[in-house]
């Protein structure tokens, strides 16, 4: 489709892609107006098939920048509504969970839990299922814990218990549309990094971005202390769990407080070794266990795993400051 036979309303791409998909070594980024003026037509349904899928497998090759990922993020965030929380002594803390457990047990729902326990407002949002791993929302309803349905529902859950799991389609229905397309072409888009660094609070809150590679902890890093309107609320900034935003127990890793325009290590990372006791852990990785095992340490009949524990305390202090 031309852009001059373009129907009504569609967005037309093709000068996009020829700056973004010429490959790693010769794309070239797109201005922060374009970037967003493109991922607002993405989340729109402005775009055509065939140039939505050229658009993001140019991005999958050429990565985004801080300053496309800022305007992207612009965007997406605009995309819904804000989640009101009533105020507190605590500032409300966000936790992505979309990527589940392959080889260990989820303990998102367990920090989430110790979270709202010390009071902290604190929402779970990501995907309610995906093929071989355990989400968290699995785990979350072996607890008796049940998905918010709309909007006025996590903003009572919230207020109430100090918890609540969204599902992406729930609290960000153009995003989940976006991200669901992963099961068409295959791969990752950049939607999959934008839900991991949402804010999704009206008052901004404290959020949990995780890294895997180390590239990402760069380009995260400079996101936040670039771009003034990204880095609103603060991060804390780690590696990842499988992907998730939780303590990894077999080994401290370093955990990075992003506001203002620094970085200030606030755990450092230390080298596992060989004499250390491994933390008491499910004996399997599925649902209806790792949920029987969270239920234990909630009740004082097992331990919680040490680097989890330093991360609770973590989080509840940077939640509390002004």
């Amino acid at each position: 489709m031309t852009e001059s036979a373009a129907s009504p309303g569609t967005f037309a791409c093709a000068r996009f892609i020829k700056e973004i998909g010429r490959g790693p070594n010769g794309a070239r980024a797109l201005s922060p107006e374009d970037t967003h003026a493109l991922y607002s037509a993405m989340l729109d349904g402005r775009v055509s098939d065939i140039e939505l899928g050229a658009v993001m497998l140019a991005y999958r090759l050429k990565g985004e920048t801080a300053a496309e990922l800022a305007a992207m993020l612009e965007a997406a965030q605009a995309s819904f509504a804000l989640l009101r929380v009533p105020a507190g002594e605590s500032r409300p803390v966000s936790i992505p969970s979309y990527n589940g457990a392959r080889k260990q047990p989820n303990l998102v729902p367990l920090l989430a839990l110790l979270l709202a326990r010390e009071g902290v407002p604190t929402l779970v949002h990501g995907v309610s299922e995906d093929a071989g791993r355990v989400t968290s929302a699995e785990i979350f309803a072996r607890l008796g814990i049940a998905p918010a349905k709309s909007h006025p529902e996590i903003e009572a859950q919230l207020a109430s218990r100090a918890l609540a799991f969204a599902p992406i389609e729930v609290l960000a229905p153009k995003l989940a549309r976006l991200l669901a397309l992963r099961r068409i072409m295959g791969v990752r888009n950049s939607t999959h990094t934008l839900v991991k660094i949402l804010q999704p609070f009206s008052s901004p809150g404290l959020r949990l971005v995780n890294y895997t590679h180390p590239e990402y902890r760069e380009s995260l890093a400079e996101l936040f202390a670039g771009h003034p309107a990204a880095a609103v609320g603060g991060a804390l900034l780690a590696r990842g769990t499988e992907g998730e935003a939780v303590a990894d127990t077999r080994r401290q890793v370093q955990i990075d407080w992003l506001h203002d325009g620094v970085a200030e290590t606030l755990v450092a990372a230390e080298r596992s070794s060989s004499e250390a006791q491994p933390a008491a852990l499910p004996e399997s990785r599925d649902a209806d266990t790792t949920a029987a095992w969270t239920q234990a340490v909630l009740d004082g009949r097992q331990p919680v795993p040490p680097t989890l524990a330093r991360q609770v305390e973590t989080i509840v202090r940077v939640a509390r400051q002004d």
